[in-house]
C-alpha cells in the first residue's frame, strides 16, 4: 500500500489540465462576482437587513457597510489575476480570504456552491497552478514548468468525486426515489416553459429525473475516469447541468461544475484550449513546453501534502455528522449543511414569536417584516438555529427598549415535501434558554408522516 501511495506521488503528467482549471474557474468567478453586484444582491443582501444570521463560530464575521462594495471588488480583482497567473499565490490567498469571508457574512445566503468554490479555491493554495501558461511563468523561467506530480491534479478530481458521490448517496431517500419529491412539486411548477411544459407534469418523468439524478451523481465520476465512456460521460454532464439550469434557479453552479469536469480529460485535450487560448492572446505558447516537471521546494511539497491529506480526512468525514443526530434529517436539519445535500426538499413555514415578562405574565408578538427581510424570515421559520439566533437578537433589542424578565416562546408550523404543516419546535420552550451549538436539538417536534 504504501508503495502504491508513493509511485503515484511521483508521478508526473503536464500541467495543462490545471491551467485550464485555473483559467476558466477565475474566469467563472469574475462573472459570479458581476453578476452578484449587477442583480443588486449585495445591496438587497448585506446592507438592507438590520441583523445577520451567523454560522455557530464566526459571530465575529460582520458586515462592513457599504465597504462591502470594495470587498466584492478586491474579490473580484484577485479572481481575474489568479486566472491569468499574476501574482498568483498572493492572489488566490486574497480571493479565498475574501470569497470565504463574504459567505460568512449572512447564514441566511448559504448554497452548496458558495461552499464548494471555498473549498476548491483552498485547495489551490497549495497547487503549483501557476508554473504553466500563466503570466508569472512567462516572466520568471525558474518556476516554468511543463510537467506537475499528478496529485496535484488528483486533489482537485477528488473534490469533485466527493461532491457527487456524497449528493447521489444523499438521494438514496425515501421521498426521493419513492415518491419523486420534491422533484414532482418543483417540475410542475415549469408547467409555463415553452415546449416541454406541458411534458414536466408527467408522474413518470419526475421518477425519471429522480432516479436519474440519483443514478447519474453516483456513478458519473467513474465514467470521467475511464477513457471510453468519457466523452459520452461529458455529454451527459452537459445535458444534466444544463437541464438543471433551465429549470430551477441555481446560479453558477452547473458552470462550475462543467468546467470541473473538464479535469478528467486527457493531457492533449488540455494542451490543445491552452493553445487556443495562446492564438486568442497572441502568446507562443512553445515557450512553456520545456519539459521541466515542477518539484518545488521538498518542505513545502511536504506541507502541501499534509495540509491536503487532513483537509481531505475532514471532507470525507464532516458529511457523515448527521448521523449523530436523531430525527429525520431534512425535518431537524441537523448536520445538512456543507454535506452536498443539493436540492433535496421542499420545505416552508411559519413562525411567530412572542415576548413574555415572566413576572407580570405580560405579553406581545413581533412582526418579524421590523426587523428582517422577506428572503430572511422565509430562512428562518424553517431553521430552528435560525430561531434560536433570532430570539437572542430580539431579547437583545427588547431589554434595550426597559422591558425586563424577559422570555419568548414561538409559535412555529413547518411543511416538509408537501406534508400537512406541523408544530416545528416547541412552542413551551423559552428560546433564550437555548444556545446555537453541535448538541442534539430535542426540542424539534418530531415529524409525523402524513
Amino acid at each position: 500500500m504504501k508503495t502504491i501511495a508513493i509511485e503515484y506521488l511521483n508521478k508526473k503528467r503536464k500541467a495543462a489540465p490545471l491551467a485550464v482549471f485555473r483559467i476558466l474557474f477565475g474566469l467563472l468567478m469574475v462573472v459570479s462576482l458581476i453578476r452578484f453586484w449587477h442583480y443588486g444582491w449585495i445591496e438587497k443582501l448585506y446592507l438592507l437587513p438590520r441583523f445577520h444570521f451567523h454560522y455557530y463560530g464566526f459571530e465575529w464575521v460582520t458586515v462592513p457597510g457599504n465597504w462591502t462594495y470594495l470587498l466584492f471588488i478586491i474579490c473580484g480583482l484577485s479572481a481575474f489575476l489568479f486566472a491569468i497567473g499574476y501574482k498568483y499565490r498572493l492572489c488566490i490567498i486574497t480571493f479565498f480570504l475574501s470569497f470565504t469571508y463574504i459567505e460568512l457574512m449572512d447564514k441566511t445566503t448559504y448554497l452548496n456552491h458558495y461552499y464548494f468554490v471555498s473549498l476548491v479555491s483552498f485547495i489551490l493554495l497549495w497547487l503549483p497552478a501557476q508554473v504553466h501558461f500563466s503570466v508569472d511563468a512567462w516572466r520568471d523561467k525558474s518556476i516554468r514548468s511543463e510537467y506537475i506530480a499528478q496529485w496535484h491534479i488528483g486533489a482537485l478530481q477528488l473534490m469533485m468525486a466527493i461532491v457527487y458521490i456524497y449528493a447521489g448517496l444523499a438521494k438514496l431517500n425515501t421521498d426521493w426515489l419513492v415518491d419523486a419529491l420534491p422533484l414532482s412539486i418543483w417540475l410542475r411548477e415549469k408547467g409555463h416553459l415553452p415546449l416541454i411544459g406541458q411534458l414536466l407534469d408527467e408522474r413518470w418523468l419526475h421518477y425519471l429525473f429522480s432516479w436519474g439524478g440519483a443514478i447519474y451523481d453516483l456513478s458519473i465520476v467513474f465514467f470521467l475516469m475511464w477513457s471510453r465512456t468519457r466523452v459520452m460521460a461529458f455529454i451527459a454532464v452537459l445535458v444534466f447541468h444544463l437541464l438543471t439550469k433551465i429549470l430551477f434557479p441555481i446560479g453558477m453552479f452547473p458552470y462550475i461544475m462543467i468546467v470541473g469536469t473538464l479535469l478528467f480529460f486527457s493531457d492533449d485535450f488540455h494542451t490543445k484550449i491552452l493553445k487556443l487560448f495562446s492564438r486568442i492572446c497572441a502568446v507562443d505558447y512553445k515557450v512553456f513546453c520545456n519539459r521541466i516537471c515542477y518539484i518545488g521546494k521538498p518542505r513545502y511539497r511536504r506541507l502541501s501534502l499534509s495540509v491536503l491529506t487532513g483537509f481531505f480526512v475532514i471532507q470525507l468525514l464532516f458529511p457523515l455528522r448527521c448521523y449523530a443526530y436523531s430525527g429525520n434529517l431534512f425535518w431537524t436539519e441537523q448536520g445538512y449543511r456543507f454535506s452536498w445535500r443539493v436540492m433535496l426538499m421542499e420545505k416552508t413555514g411559519y413562525a411567530n414569536f412572542k415576548i413574555v415578562d415572566a413576572v407580570t405574565g405580560k405579553r406581545f408578538y413581533v412582526q418579524n417584516e421590523d426587523f428582517l427581510t422577506a428572503f430572511q424570515q422565509k430562512q428562518m421559520s424553517t431553521q430552528a438555529d435560525f430561531m434560536i439566533e433570532y430570539a437572542h437578537y430580539l431579547g437583545d433589542h427588547f431589554r434595550a427598549q426597559g422591558h425586563q424578565n424577559l422570555q419568548i416562546f414561538v409559535e412555529s408550523y413547518a411543511s416538509l415535501n408537501g406534508r400537512k404543516s406541523q408544530v416545528y419546535l416547541d412552542p413551551d420552550i423559552d428560546l433564550l434558554t437555548l444556545a446555537n451549538n453541535f448538541k442534539n436539538r430535542d426540542f424539534i417536534s418530531p415529524l409525523y408522516e402524513n
